[in-house]
């Protein structure tokens, strides 16, 4: 259903039936993982007006990346990682890659 670069892949679906007999799939919800559980490939800087699709693109080669940025730091606006120039950011593997959990991580 979505491609396997999306944060969307390899999630159950489900089904809602509305009192009109129209069914309508879609996506459970999706739990991020723990930052300190994933495996940092490495840390970048955030550039002067730099936005997270902008640094994912940069860094990964794909600004849709964004998500992995913020799956590897636990905040609840993403747009926070880049308010400050010269931060580092992790980049990690995704969760659910083979490798993707440091020792003693667990998916989840």
């Amino acid at each position: 259903m979505f491609e396997s670069t999306s944060r969307y892949h390899g999630l159950p679906t489900a089904t809602w039936t509305g009192p009109d007999g129209r069914a309508v799939a879609y996506v459970r919800r999706r739990f991020p993982p723990h930052p300190e559980d994933l495996v940092t490939v490495r840390e970048e800087a955030v550039g002067v007006g730099e936005r997270l699709d902008a640094f994912a693109a940069r860094h990964l080669g794909d600004p849709g990346q964004d998500w992995r940025i913020a799956d590897a730091h636990r905040v609840l606006r993403p747009d926070d990682l880049t308010a400050v120039p010269g931060r580092r950011l992790r980049i990690t593997l995704p969760a659910g890659m083979p490798g993707a959990y440091a020792a003693g991580g667990a998916p989840g």
